[in-house]
């Protein structure tokens, strides 16, 4: 029997984790039957989660409603029982300040506000814009090597998942010799079949390159985000890691999936990606929101603690209990708009949590339109043809993860057509 001093059960209260039959989707692009259920009978659920009270939350008002309340927090630590299900050693090891700062995601007003207002500044929309060019060069170059080596390829290894990396190392300032092994640790990071140890093991790891990176950008300041930050902020350098290595995470993970998935969702929508084709510079922006709301690839939702009873409707949330907003239920809430279920790239632009809500919002947001529309537009213009090198019953998704995503996304094209 699992005790709660077991990795197994710490990690359960560490990551609260649906049961299989709310999170095991129908099919890649549709939520579990159950959780479709709950979703038509009210925006509000109790379930079951590791013997304590959990709220699903699948209406999208009542989601924004409760990530706008400043009495639903991010920091765990603040709830007693979740603290008293770890061992004191795992307790103390994450609610050490060293272990989380810098950690912004989870921290509540006002240290979340110090740090959000030291990051804005280095994500405005014109700032982000500006980074276009680059990204635009980052994307060629990807497809030429691609192009290079010929059809079939694998989306996801040969270009899914380095554009966002190469992205997010360039803007922080990661040396292009270093960025190929924090692909591999994110993964596992992410993984809820990584046990706590492995989870220890790899945020060690993280922990310790980053603190050397940020020795070298306090000595020798470069025209990057690091390098900004160590030389006219105020952070320690316990924080600036913890920042560096949360933006690298956030930077590149949910963009790689959000490409993998976008693309096979064109290639299973032959009539949307026909239409994005024939007409890139006035259907991208809208197929974008389409993707983000569609897609949903925050798998296990969005998760807040009640320091004090909540009343919403007719639900009370006591003190103490977890409320988790599931990102894919609330994007299909029929209330916002019509047919949610169905892909359609021409969609009026609606509400989505795809990027949260309230002061936890996503900086990158911008960032990653920006990533996904470039990239869109010029796989299909250079790639003629696009389509799975295998049947679609093959391409595997990956069902452990915190993001939902594609494993590999073996594709080919007519490679004797112009590509350049």
């Amino acid at each position: 029997m699992t005790t709660a001093s077991t990795p197994d059960a710490a990690l359960e209260a560490m990551r609260p984790v649906l049961p299989a039959d709310l999170m095991d989707r129908a099919s890649t692009f549709d939520p579990a039957p159950r959780l479709a259920r709950l979703s038509e009978a009210g925006p509000i659920h109790l379930v079951e989660h590791n013997d304590e009270p959990l709220w699903l939350v699948t209406g999208q008002d009542a989601a924004r409603t409760l990530l706008a309340d400043p009495r639903m927090s991010a920091d765990r630590f603040k709830v007693k029982r979740l603290r008293d299900k770890l061992s004191t050693e795992m307790r103390d090891k994450f609610a050490a300040a060293e272990s989380r700062a810098g950690s912004f995601i989870t921290t509540d007003p006002p240290e979340h506000t110090r740090y959000r207002r030291l990051l804005a500044r280095q994500f405005t929309m014109r700032r982000m814009r500006a980074l276009t060019a680059q990204i635009e060069e980052i994307v060629s170059g990807r497809i030429d090597a691609m192009i290079a080596a010929g059809p079939p390829s694998d989306l996801i290894r040969d270009f899914a998942l380095p554009v966002p990396s190469l992205v997010i190392c360039e803007l922080l300032g990661v040396p292009v010799a270093d960025r190929g092994h924090f692909q591999d640790d994110t993964i596992e990071l992410l993984d809820l079949a990584t046990d706590l140890e492995g989870l220890i093991e790899v945020g060690t790891r993280m922990h310790r390159y980053m603190w050397g990176l940020v020795q070298e950008k306090r000595a020798h300041r470069e025209d990057d985000l690091l390098s900004e930050l160590a030389h006219t902020s105020d952070m320690s350098d316990d924080e600036m890691v913890g920042l560096a290595n949360l933006l690298l995470i956030a930077g590149h993970e949910t963009t790689t999936n959000m490409l993998g998935l976008g693309v096979l969702a064109l290639l299973d929508h032959p009539d949307q990606l026909d239409a994005l084709r024939a007409d890139p510079d006035g259907l991208m922006e809208t197929a974008v929101e389409e993707m983000l709301r569609y897609l949903s690839i925050v798998d296990t939702g969005i998760v807040r603690y009640a320091l004090e009873d909540v009343e919403i409707g007719d639900v009370t949330i006591s003190e103490g209990d977890t409320v988790m907003c599931s990102v894919i239920a609330t994007n299909r809430d029929p209330a916002e708009c019509e047919e949610p279920h169905r892909f359609r790239i021409d969609r009026p632009r609606t509400r989505h949590l795809s990027f949260g809500h309230g002061v936890h919002q996503c900086l990158g947001n911008e960032l990653a339109r920006i990533e996904m529309s470039v990239s869109f537009r010029e796989l299909l213009r250079r790639l003629p043809g696009i389509r799975l090198a295998v049947p679609a019953q093959d391409v595997h998704v990956r069902t452990t993860s915190t993001i939902f995503g594609v494993k590999h996304l073996p594709i080919t094209w007519d490679a004797d057509e112009k590509t350049r």
